[in-house]
């Protein structure tokens, strides 16, 4: 996926305006996210990706960019 698309999914998902989501914003500190809204985002970003996110790598994703690299990293 590209970054457009994360940054869609993301501004979907947590309701934040499309400024905000940069590859070094953090989820919690920069986009104001908990820890329902990340779940309900890893579910909307496997949706759209087709790649399955293990609980291990998303407690690794603090930034935009850490989920583009995962998804870039992890598409077939």
């Amino acid at each position: 996926m590209s970054f457009e698309e994360v940054r869609e999914v993301i501004v979907d998902t947590l309701a934040c305006d499309a400024e905000q989501v940069t590859l070094d914003a953090t989820l919690m500190e920069d986009l104001s996210a908990d820890s329902l809204s990340i779940v309900e985002l890893t579910m909307a970003l496997e949706e759209k990706s087709g790649i399955t996110i293990d609980d291990e790598a998303t407690a690794k994703l603090k930034t935009v960019g850490d989920i583009v690299q995962y998804l870039q990293a992890h598409q077939s």
